[in-house]
């Protein structure tokens, strides 16, 4: 990789900003992203045109017209293609230089060490409902000491959550055990991932369906969250401000104009964490989100 090139030519525009030797870091660093769909493919392609010089993407799905409106690999020229691939050809198409890795397959513990070898830090684009893979990853990570930040979509904006190898763990910050069914799970994580939840005044929930995986999402919730793990990725890798980390989250709604930088103490195991994901529990197991 030609790094003096490309930071006085492609990414040139970058600094002043950020500075010439914060650049050639991000240059030099790799970014692990499972799933390159909407919120996993975005961060994807603002990572890339931001300069990070090597990616290791995952992904076992294939886009299909209903990603059309979120997922900005979905075009009708990638329509049936695999998601992992059509990103890498994305970010090679910004930066021919980029080291790109790609593993068309959802990450399992059999793949779970070479998908992050060399990483730096790793980016949650996995899928909202697949909670066990979600929770693997992220102990694995904790495990080789890697970063691991997961952002979610939500209504007109967005949430950022941050993991540090030597801080509050995945299960202890959403309050998930073993023992829990999947229901308990989710409701667990969404508790967890919109701590304050400005989007449930305005979500209708007859929209989420358990069975089917799946809920209302929009491309400019993606975008608020892209940005957000943007930010933390260059001042995880640069030093560039300081790094909070989980219990402390950001969420954003630019519907209602909320913004809040917070701190969930004691994480999920919080009480009034505990009422919300009973409630959360209760609706979904009364058919609200079947």
């Amino acid at each position: 990789m030609d790094i003096d090139k490309l930071v006085h030519n492609e990414f040139a525009r970058n600094i002043g900003i950020i500075s010439e030797t914060e650049q050639r870091c991000l240059l030099q660093s790799r970014v692990a992203v499972a799933g390159a769909g909407g919120v996993g493919g975005l961060h994807i392609l603002t990572l890339a045109r931001l300069g990070i010089g090597n990616f290791t993407i995952a992904d076992a799905d294939t886009f299909e017209p209903v990603n059309v409106n979120r997922q900005f690999g979905a075009m009708l020229s990638t329509i049936g293609r695999n998601k992992a691939e059509v990103l890498a050809e994305m970010v090679k198409d910004i930066n021919p230089q980029a080291d790109v890795r790609t593993f068309p397959a959802s990450i399992v513990k059999e793949n779970i060490d070479p998908f992050l070898e060399d990483v730096d830090i790793f980016i949650d684009g996995v899928d909202f409902f697949e909670i066990d893979a979600r929770r693997m990853i992220f102990k694995r990570c904790r495990d080789r000491g890697i970063f691991a930040l997961t952002a979610a979509p939500l209504g007109f904006g967005a949430t950022l959550q941050a993991f540090s190898p030597k801080g509050m763990s995945f299960d202890d910050y959403f309050g998930i055990t073993d023992d829990m069914d999947f229901m308990e799970k989710i409701a667990a994580f969404a508790s967890g991932l919109a701590p304050n939840p400005y989007h449930i005044r305005y979500l209708d929930l007859s929209k989420i369906s358990l069975a089917k995986k799946s809920g209302p999402a929009l491309s400019l919730a993606c975008t608020l969250a892209a940005s957000l793990i943007a930010v933390k990725v260059v001042k995880i890798l640069t030093g560039k401000g300081k790094v909070q980390t989980v219990p402390h989250y950001q969420q954003i709604d630019l519907l209602r104009g909320k913004y809040k930088r917070g701190y969930l103490l004691l994480g999920g195991n919080n009480p009034i964490q505990r009422l919300k994901k009973t409630i959360i529990l209760k609706k979904a197991r009364a058919g609200i989100t079947s």
